[in-house]
């Protein structure tokens, strides 16, 4: 809000009261009536503009394999914090040769949605995250399911479980957020997620 300064509030109050004392009864209703359509509108989308908006975001992800988990903020107040993406990078690495690469941080935040949206209190289990070239040929060596050019190498894409919860319920709270692709995998029970083009399987 912008406040006049007083010598300017004293002419435009002694310019409005000679208006109004001129201004002829009609143009003062169409005056009225326009100030209360716009103080209704006002009314009406207060909720909209006064919705609060989350001042960080948490993520609790573990890797079982490793005995390692994250839980923690990973970014606040309108940036990702660097020593927490360090520390998830590390904890979703090739676990076959340790090689780290920067995940994606879209990919961050659709992991934290999907927590938000199951309302677990329980982490995400990653079975997989960072995939280098070497270890995905090999995968796709023994599975011939496993994408040439999974993403998974890229940093966009986790396969995942969450304690409490059935394939066909993560499937369901993944597919409505709209991210990127899922995918179910039996056979393995865990359920895959990226942001890459949204799709399902």
């Amino acid at each position: 809000m912008t406040v006049s300064p007083p010598q300017h509030h004293a002419a435009h109050k002694t310019a409005c009261t000679a208006s109004s004392a001129s201004e002829p009864r009609p143009a003062r209703r169409r005056f009225l009536g326009l100030l209360g359509s716009t103080i209704g509108l006002l009314l009406i989308n207060r909720p909209a503009l006064a919705r609060p908006v989350a001042p960080e975001r948490r993520l609790f992800v573990v890797q079982p394999h490793a005995g390692e988990q994250f839980n923690d903020v990973y970014w606040i107040e309108g940036r990702y914090l660097p020593e927490s993406l360090w520390r998830i990078n590390k904890l979703l690495r090739d676990q076959n040769n340790e090689k780290i690469i920067g995940i994606d941080p879209e990919l961050l935040d659709l992991m934290a949605r999907l927590r938000a949206r199951l309302g677990t209190a329980e982490p995400l289990e990653l079975l997989s995250g960072y995939r280098s070239p070497e270890s995905n040929a090999a995968a796709r060596k023994r599975n011939r399911s496993v994408a040439r050019n999974s993403l998974h190498m890229e940093g966009k894409a986790v396969d995942l479980r969450v304690k409490g919860y059935s394939l066909a319920q993560l499937r369901q709270a993944a597919w409505t957020l709209q991210g990127g692709g899922v995918g179910t995998y039996p056979r393995r029970a865990y359920l895959h997620i990226d942001v890459g083009p949204v799709r399902k399987w």
